[in-house]
Formats: C-alpha cells, sequence, structure tokens
C-alpha cells in the first residue's frame, strides 16, 4: 500500500537514461498513458480558465450573477463530476504505475533514504522527470528580509528632478509595468509559454548532455529560497585544461541544455550551466537580487561541492548573462571574466525599442527594478577579462547590424578609460581615433588602417583594443565556436594584465 501511494503522488517520469537510444522515451503502460491524458487536459483547460478569467468574471458580471442563479446545480454537477474524474484518473495513473517494474525502480532510487549523498545522487541522475521532485542537495544559508511593513518599493527614484505630481504616477506605474510584464519583456525566457514552446529541445539538450558528455544535474537552493537548476560536465580526467571550470551564465532567452555550455566543453574545459531564476526548472523570477543570489549559490557549489578553486574558475556571460557573470567576478577571486555579445547598461537599449514619449517611464523602471548597469560593475573587476563583439549583432546594437551602436564599444572604451587612464588629450584623442577606425574598417570590410598613418600613440590604442575585444562574424544568437574561445584562453593565459598602464 505504501508503494502505491508513492506512486500515485511521484512526479511524471521522462526517460531513463541509457536505456535504449537517445530518442528512447519512458514507456507508461496503457493505464498511467491513458489518466495522464486526461490530467493533462485537465491541467491545460485550467489554464486557460485563469487567462481567460476577467472575460469570465466581466460576462458574469453583465449578467447579474444570473448566469450562476439559474444554472447553479448544474454547475455544482460539473464541477462535482470533474473532480470525481480527476481523482479516478489519479488513482488509475498510480495503478498503471504499480504495474510498471521501470516506473516502480525509480520511485524507489527517488524515494530512499539519503545516507550517502554520492550514491544517492547517482541512482536518480538515471532518471529525468518532473524537477519540482528533484531533491535539493545544495542550499545556501537563508538571508533574513526586512518586515513587511519596512518593504518600500518606491524607496529609489530615477526621476528625482521631476517635480512629485510627475515622479509620483511614474513611480506607481512603473512599479506595475515591472511586476506585469516589463520583468518578462526583458526577461523572456521566464515566460511559462517559452518553457513549454521549447521543451523538446531542452530535454533533447539535457540527454545529451548526461549521455554523451556524464552531465550532473543538481539542484540548489539559495539565500532567499529559490530552487535553481544545474549541470555539471567535469573535464578534469579528461584534458589538462579540464582543471578549469567554466561558470556560464545565459542569456535572456537560454537555457543551460541548449545555450553556451557546448562552447567550453568543445574546447576541453569542465563546464557548470544553470538556469536564471524562473527559467525552466528554476523558481522564482530573474530580479537583480534574485540573480545576485543565484550565480552566489553556483559559485559557492562550485567552490565547496565541485571542489573547484576560485582561482581557476572563468566566467563566461553572453548577452544579458554578463550583468550575473560580472558579479560574481568582482565578489570571487575567478581566474578570468569573457563576455560575449554583451551590452554596457539596459537603459539605453530599453528606451531605444519602446516609444520616445515612454523614456521617464523606462528609465525608471530600469533604474528602480532591473538596472542592469554591467559597465559600472565591470569597473571594480580588476583581473584579466575580455570582450567578444559580434560584427552582425542585430540585438545590442541601436541600429540592428551597424557596429558603430554596438553597446560593447561603450563596455570596452569605459573599461579603457578606467584601466589606462590618459596622460593628456593628445592620448585620449588617440584612443577614440583607433576604436572609431577600428568600426569604420570592419563595417566597410576593409583592411584596419595603412600602417603608415600610425603615430606611436595609435599603436598602443589598437594593442587595448585588441587586448580587451576581439570580433566574431556572426549574428547575436550564433553559438560561439569552441576554437574562439580557445584563442580568449589562450591570449589571457598569455597575457601579463597590468591594470595601472598608461596609454
Amino acid at each position: 500500500m505504501k508503494l502505491f501511494f508513492q506512486c500515485l503522488f511521484s512526479p511524471r517520469l521522462y526517460k531513463i537514461y541509457r536505456d535504449g537510444s537517445s530518442d528512447t522515451m519512458y514507456q507508461p503502460l496503457r493505464l498511467e498513458k491513458l489518466a495522464d491524458k486526461v490530467i493533462t487536459s485537465a491541467h491545460t483547460m485550467m489554464n486557460i480558465a485563469i487567462y481567460t478569467s476577467p472575460f469570465i468574471c466581466m460576462y458574469i458580471y453583465k449578467r447579474g450573477f444570473s448566469v450562476i442563479e439559474e444554472n447553479k446545480y448544474a454547475l455544482v454537477r460539473f464541477f462535482g463530476g470533474i473532480g470525481c474524474l480527476l481523482a479516478l484518473s489519479y488513482v488509475i495513473r498510480g495503478l498503471g504505475r504499480f504495474y510498471n517494474q521501470k516506473y516502480v525502480d525509480f520511485v524507489k532510487a527517488l524515494k530512499s533514504p539519503m545516507t550517502d549523498k554520492g550514491s544517492y545522487l547517482e541512482g536518480i541522475r538515471k532518471y529525468d522527470f518532473e524537477f519540482y521532485a528533484w531533491p535539493t542537495t545544495f542550499i545556501m544559508p537563508p538571508k533574513s528580509s526586512p518586515p513587511l511593513l519596512q518593504k518600500n518599493p518606491f524607496t529609489n527614484c530615477a526621476n528625482s528632478d521631476r517635480p512629485l505630481y510627475q515622479r509620483l504616477p511614474i513611480q506607481v506605474l512603473a512599479f506595475i509595468a515591472t511586476h506585469a510584464f516589463g520583468l518578462r519583456l526583458i526577461y523572456p525566457g521566464s515566460l511559462g509559454v517559452i518553457s513549454n514552446l521549447f521543451w523538446n529541445p531542452l530535454f533533447q539538450g539535457r540527454t545529451q548532455l548526461v549521455e554523451q558528455f556524464n552531465g550532473q544535474r543538481t539542484k540548489l537552493k539559495t539565500a532567499d529560497g529559490n530552487t535553481i537548476d544545474t549541470m555539471f560536465v567535469d573535464h578534469r580526467n579528461q584534458s589538462t585544461k579540464g582543471k578549469y571550470l567554466v561558470v556560464c551564465c545565459e542569456g535572456n532567452s537560454g537555457f543551460y541544455e541548449i545555450g553556451i555550455m557546448a562552447t567550453p566543453m568543445k574546447a576541453g574545459y569542465s563546464a557548470l550551466g544553470w538556469n536564471h531564476p524562473g527559467f525552466a526548472g528554476s523558481t522564482g523570477l530573474p530580479y537583480p537580487s534574485q540573480e545576485q543570489n543565484a550565480i552566489d549559490a553556483v559559485m559557492q557549489y562550485a567552490i565547496n561541492e565541485l571542489n573547484f578553486q576560485p582561482e581557476n574558475v572563468v566566467m563566461f556571460g553572453w548577452s544579458i548573462g554578463g550583468y550575473s557573470a560580472t558579479w560574481a567576478a568582482i565578489n570571487y577571486p575567478v581566474k578570468a571574466l569573457v563576455l560575449d555579445a554583451t551590452f554596457d547598461d539596459l537603459l539605453p537599449l530599453a528606451q531605444n525599442v519602446m516609444p520616445s514619449s515612454w523614456s521617464l517611464l523606462v528609465k525608471e523602471v530600469v533604474r528602480s527594478y532591473v538596472d542592469l548597469n554591467i559597465v559600472e560593475m565591470l569597473k571594480k573587476y580588476t583581473g584579466p577579462v575580455h570582450l567578444v563583439r559580434r560584427t552582425e549583432d542585430e540585438v545590442i546594437c541601436l541600429i540592428p547590424g551597424v557596429t558603430s551602436t554596438n553597446r560593447g564599444n561603450y563596455l570596452v572604451m569605459s573599461l579603457i578609460e578606467h584601466r589606462h587612464p590618459f596622460e593628456d588629450s593628445e592620448n585620449e584623442a588617440a584612443w577614440k581615433k583607433a576604436l572609431h577606425s577600428h568600426v569604420e574598417n570592419l563595417e566597410a570590410k576593409r583592411p584596419f588602417v595603412d600602417s603608415g598613418d600610425l603615430t606611436i600613440y595609435d599603436i598602443r590604442a589598437m594593442t587595448l583594443i585588441s587586448k580587451y575585444m576581439s570580433d566574431y562574424q556572426s549574428t547575436h544568437c550564433v553559438p560561439l565556436p569552441a576554437e574562439h574561445f580557445e584563442s580568449v584562453m589562450n591570449f589571457i593565459n598569455t597575457s601579463k594584465y597590468n591594470n595601472q598602464a598608461k596609454l
């Protein structure tokens, strides 16, 4: 009876790894399959009802609640019948699982006591199942949050120069816009519909990571109570480069299953991927504070559980993932920071895609709630850093595909100005001329400059640009080749980063 109840309330099993071909899914018995269809259909209808509830409530209101009064007995019978059908479906599904030996083996592995964490994880990592039921095996100490009455969402104000009668409505609208749709526009991957659309690619990518690269999936609990889905591929016994761990921070619609993990893995490095809060199996929402707590948990897991020294960890951030990668770099003594297709500040990009009449509202949303100001954080990092700029980027360019409007230019410009202060205006002019010529010649697809026209200041400026930035000819979402990543790492390993050098 105990085993039956465990089958009744256990998660849906998707796959048993290495049980057949990589395309082979777990095959439920007919009873389980039929009951699952009923339960899934009911769940879908409930979601549709929730999303359309404003229209349903409006219809009922216009009818003066007469619909409910006239049909209350029919409604009771209808919902009662649905409830009984669901209850029967759960029982039938439990019976189907109970008589399926493969599912019983899975339940026994999942419900077995965790006396030896290593052996327990080895047992459940043979299976792919609903992630809510995955046991949390690495937990960060909780952080105390301020009392409810002390939480004031209007503490910060990005438009403090405006009079109160303008400032207050903007703050209220920014709060509503951020929590209603703004954050999800910035991080589309946090939308449930996106995760559902990507379910098959995510499943196939996860299968490949486990079966071909022996990936180890783990659930982490952050200091603010979120759970983060991670995947670790260990190459320490396969390559000398495997002693270095590359922590991969995905973009705003990126997932570790189909994201940038493949790049360092193919280059021979160990890799650790994780999903943003609210993405796929991870809980929460990708507000900056939750992002920071998530990457903090990932770093602690890498150091304390996977036994990597911080000086052997490389932060690799793509696009908006540059925010969490940079935050980790300034809070841990990592080996290096590699930023691919990353912008300097979210605000210019957000204002560029929104109507100009919304500029004050956009500024309030970004600065008060989603202030991804990467360039200011990067100035606090003193270690090796390299930026990869996409020459045909259509996402972080203010004009799609026009390199001169790429926000990565501003990122590298601010980095060099901060690390290599200009001694005089002639040096500053040389640096700006070098960057302008670099972009201009790149867009025109012609040789950089005539070496006969270069001064000593020009050569030094070009050297700095090459030191901190390289170009990759592609659009924003094309995966970075392992060869390019390897060349960046070789350059970092052979370069001497003297941050106080003058131009």
